[in-house]
């Protein structure tokens, strides 16, 4: 049996960029979270059992509040956080979408995926 928890289309306003414009103006981004976690087998309905996505919004939430340079450096973060804090992880992905990029162009959104 194969147990996922997942986080979808989180939204955050936050200041990453690696030019003083974007760290200056923000912008809008979303995080998806994945984790497969050991096979949840527990009759006793209990939150300790499993992974609690709501902790999942928090650590990303965190990391979000903090203006990083590089988008992959803030999906990192996240991941460290996330094996840290759960024993039960046996891996996972993690994409931030930088919406709306200002490049010059019309960009629907800049993707940074890492899977551990």
């Amino acid at each position: 049996m194969t147990t996922k928890v997942a986080l979808k289309g989180a939204e955050f306003y936050a200041f990453h960029g690696y030019y003083k414009e974007e760290q200056k103006a923000g912008n809008r981004f979303v995080i998806n979270v994945e984790v497969k976690i050991t096979p949840f087998n527990s009759l006793e309905d209990n939150i300790t059992d499993t992974v609690n996505y709501e902790s999942l919004y928090t650590i990303c939430k965190e990391e979000m509040s903090v203006p990083q340079k590089l988008l992959e450096t803030v999906v990192l973060k996240i991941i460290e956080k996330i094996k840290k804090q759960y024993s039960n992880v046996l891996s996972g992905q993690v994409s931030l979408e930088k919406l709306q990029p200002q490049m010059g162009g019309k960009i629907e959104m800049a993707v940074i995926t890492m899977e551990f």
